[in-house]
């Protein structure tokens, strides 16, 4: 069994009204041993973007509650803060200020912006093809980590073919094969992970973030550290597809998924 679902969002983010409360019962209830917040935090995201949301995290605020609830808790479930923190390369700076500033456990780096824009909107498609548009979302996550990488593990690296022109979700590893190359030799060079993300499932693509070809990459690199999250909004949503995560993580080659505290991994088997 999975003990922890690590990427949770809550009514701390813009996009959700989930209360903590009601999802830390829901981890207890499905029998976890640990319970992470991963709340957004988007430095710059543009307002209009996203119909008035800013993804800006009341941080001392969200610690604050989290630690009363680590304490309420205290003999039902562990609970560890996280964060999910929007990349984008000219913002490392600031991006670096705000991790030296807090105490949190875990850090998931994600792309929601490329040049200001998101990939969920049809502007972001206008006047090129889809493959161009992928492909310069997969090269700025490069672009990202070249720049900045105190974080812990890359999120849903395919999240943009969620929302592509073509509603069949449909599109070839092939095509970009060299710029994930570029990124997961990166990334294990770094010494960080890569997230396997079940709304993949949830949204309709098919499978888990990321496809089974970006898996395969990683392991042959020599890639060891996953960590598994629902990536979910709502208590329903919390560990969704956590069954088909854990097949498709071996049918890959992987034995062990990690969970982080104090910013350091921590690896459980997959088989047991």
């Amino acid at each position: 069994m999975i003990l922890a679902d690590c990427h949770v969002h809550s009514e701390f983010s813009s996009d959700s009204n989930a209360s903590v409360t009601a999802i830390i019962e829901q981890a207890i209830h499905k029998g976890m041993s640990y319970f992470y917040l991963t709340d957004h935090h988007d430095i710059d995201f543009p307002k209009d973007a996203a119909g008035g949301l800013e993804f800006q995290l009341d941080t001392p605020s969200y610690l604050e509650h989290l630690l009363r609830y680590k304490e309420e808790y205290a003999d039902r479930i562990e609970i560890r803060t996280g964060v999910e923190l929007g990349l984008m390369s000219h913002i490392s700076n600031k991006l670096a200020d705000y991790t030296k500033k807090y105490p949190f456990d875990f850090i998931i780096g994600s792309s929601h912006l490329v040049r200001g824009m998101d990939p969920y909107y049809p502007d972001y498609y206008e006047g090129r093809s889809q493959k161009e548009a992928y492909l310069e979302y997969f090269e700025s996550i490069y672009e990202n980590i070249q720049q900045f990488q105190d974080f812990d593990v890359y999120g849903h690296l395919d999240y943009v073919v969620r929302y592509g022109p073509d509603k069949t979700m449909k599109w070839d590893f092939a095509d970009y094969a060299e710029v994930f190359e570029a990124i997961l030799t990166k990334l294990i060079q770094d010494g960080k992970g890569i997230e396997m993300n079940t709304a993949g499932l949830a949204k309709g693509l098919g499978y888990p973030h990321p496809h089974k070809d970006i898996l395969h990459m990683y392991k042959d690199l020599g890639g060891e550290i996953i960590t598994i999250g629902s990536d979910a909004h709502t208590p329903e949503h919390f560990a969704y597809g956590f069954d088909v995560a854990e097949q498709v993580l071996l049918s890959c080659g992987f034995r062990y998924y990690a969970l982080y505290k104090n910013r350091k991994p921590e690896f459980y088997s997959l088989e047991s």
